[in-house]
């Protein structure tokens, strides 16, 4: 006999919908949320008006690395640990609350949120299984997202070593229809969207 109470089930859906809004793919939510296949593609249907994406979930560790993609990376994984560590949240609302965070930062900024749901969750499960790790700068002593096993000794992080194309890439929509803003309040408008001088670097 099934165990299953109304409460239990309302909670359920209320843990779907949070994480569809999210961007969740339905290979996390069946994986996390308690309800049938069918209920889940069901709802994401009703709540974004089209089937779930289709296809896997990114498998290279790669991405990451990439100049842009490591910052914002790095940024969401402190966040996480974070709420691992000091809020004592359990892993799934440490990511949920985490990735809201990450986002508010980005937004708030006025950068582009290039880590996406599925990226995030892939990589916090990618450090599960020790293929990433953090690497302590050494010259700004930040934490920063590297391959497992990478040498330690000596890491300079992509802040403070921006690679040579860093700023040569065509800049996100958003970021050019907001360069008409004065000059004044241009530092909170590049590409890093982490309030950094335009001329540290832009999107690699």
């Amino acid at each position: 006999m099934s165990a299953k109470t109304v409460l239990g089930e309302v909670k359920e859906v209320k843990l779907a919908i949070e994480l569809i809004a999210l961007g969740a793919r339905l290979q996390f939510l069946e994986a996390e949320v308690g309800l049938s296949r069918e209920r889940l593609i069901k709802l994401y249907k009703e709540l974004k008006g089209v089937s779930p994406p289709k296809g896997l979930l990114p498998f290279s560790t790669d991405w990451y690395m990439t100049w842009l993609a490591n910052i914002h990376s790095s940024m969401f994984y402190n966040i996480y640990r974070f709420m691992l560590d000091q809020a004592k949240e359990s892993k799934l609302q440490a990511l949920i609350k985490s990735y809201r965070l990450y986002q508010e930062q980005s937004e708030y900024q006025g950068g582009e949120v290039v880590l996406d749901f599925t990226r995030a969750y892939t990589m916090v499960r990618f450090f599960d299984s020790d293929m990433l790790q953090l690497n302590s700068c050494s010259r700004c002593g930040g934490q920063f997202v590297a391959h497992a096993h990478d040498t330690k000794t000596g890491y300079v992080c992509v802040l403070c070593r921006p690679p040579s194309r860093a700023g040569k890439a065509r800049p996100p929509k958003h970021v050019a229809a907001e360069a008409m803003v004065p000059v004044s309040h241009a530092h909170a408008l590049d590409r890093s969207g982490f309030g950094l001088p335009l001329n540290s670097g832009g999107v690699h």
